[in-house]
């Protein structure tokens, strides 16, 4: 298989995904900036890159149109979205329906959008965390597969908060990447399919006082 990564900014979960040595082929890094940090550190790895600037188009639909005829020149199985921080059109999103992800820093449904820490740190949750996700219209809102979650503890700003959440963020996308590539996880009529699925029983408690 081939997936392609779309990244806006240094791409620290683009190289965590690369780092990962996935099944199959990253067939190219994407970005909408072409200052993004992360492209430099693809080429350095010999992944094809490639820039379609958002603000060489005069409306949203010209710019998607433009990024899916990148994307589709690469054959790509998987869109991976790294800090991707355009919010795509409706056809864009269904022209990939099933085989787009997304990793957003918090546990969904709570926080979409930006700012998740701090909205987190604002509403004095004690749980906060990462969750990866296939891509629908609604933004930060379709099928979850699957969430790491870390502690808020006393003291933390959105500096140590974000820190945290993002030691979670890397393996995580990675092992979701996994499975899609491996022919593991898939999206059937709007519902999460994932081989081999264990139940877990437990709570995690935060704080973990004893």
């Amino acid at each position: 298989m081939n997936y392609v990564i779309l990244i806006s900014g240094r791409g620290s979960n683009m190289e965590s995904l690369l780092d990962a040595q996935l099944p199959g082929r990253c067939a190219a890094v994407i970005s909408n900036r072409p200052e993004a940090g992360g492209l430099a550190t693809a080429q350095q790895r010999g992944v094809p890159t490639a820039v379609i600037d958002h603000r060489n188009f005069a409306s949203r639909e010209e710019f998607d149109a433009a990024l899916a005829a990148e994307i589709d020149r690469h054959g790509a199985d998987l869109v991976l979205l790294a800090g991707f921080m355009r919010i795509l059109t409706d056809g864009f999103v269904r022209r990939y329906e099933g085989r787009m992800l997304n990793i957003h820093p918090s546990l969904l449904p709570l926080f979409p959008g930006i700012k998740t820490h701090a909205q987190a740190l604002a509403a004095g949750v004690r749980l906060h965390g990462c969750t990866v996700h296939f891509v629908t219209p609604a933004l930060d809102g379709g099928p979850i597969v699957a969430q790491a979650a870390v502690p808020v503890m006393a003291g933390d700003d959105e500096a140590s908060l974000a820190a945290r959440v993002l030691v979670e963020e890397h393996p995580l996308y990675a092992r979701v990447a996994r499975w899609f590539l491996d022919g593991r996880l898939r999206l059937v009529e709007g519902r999460v399919q994932l081989d081999g699925e264990t139940p877990i029983t437990g709570a995690l408690h935060a704080p973990d006082v004893r």
